[in-house]
């Protein structure tokens, strides 16, 4: 089972884990999480002992992408969806603990209502909104270069195995 804070040591038990900063010296950075993942998987393919590696995003920011513009209809649409979800699983669940004959009754009044309490949530969300917020949107946090780190005893062998990858790279580019 992995832990929410990796690396982290309990101080008592019982008491929870407490973030701790990565450790080990820095032998590249990427632009990307994919280069950063990629140099992983060189060293791992090369017999390197990965678990002493962190990749270690720098420069954290949350990006906001608008996907695209609210209005009613959209709203409206979206809440029946998402309500019409969880009156189907609800019902299904009802109908499976029930012995009634027909099954299919109980399913679609559920299913309805469902939708009718995910279309009157979603309106009421929208509705106290005001205006302040027209657009969807996804956020995500992405970092402005990925560090990846040894631990001291095999840093110096591991930015060789990572300089012979981007040597590899380079030639290969021209």
């Amino acid at each position: 089972m992995s832990s929410l804070f990796p690396g982290s040591a309990r101080s008592a038990p019982g008491l929870p884990s407490l973030p701790t900063p990565p450790s080990g010296w820095p032998i590249g950075s990427y632009g990307t999480y994919e280069e950063a993942q990629r140099a992983v998987d060189h060293l791992a393919d090369n017999d390197f002992p990965v678990q002493e590696v962190t990749i270690v995003g720098v420069d954290l920011m949350l990006v906001e992408r608008v996907t695209g513009r609210l209005n009613w209809a959209r709203v409206l649409g979206s809440g029946a969806l998402s309500g019409g979800w969880l009156g189907l699983f609800i019902g299904l669940v009802i109908s499976i603990l029930t012995v009634q004959n027909p099954w299919f009754g109980p399913v679609l009044v559920v299913l309805a209502a469902g939708i009718v309490f995910g279309m009157v949530s979603a309106a009421i969300t929208y509705a106290s909104m005001r205006g302040r917020r027209d657009f969807s949107s996804s956020s995500q946090v992405v970092a402005g270069r990925y560090d990846v780190l040894s631990q001291p005893k095999h840093a110096e062998q591991a930015r060789d195995m990572l300089a012979r990858l981007a040597m590899g790279n380079q030639a290969s580019q021209q």
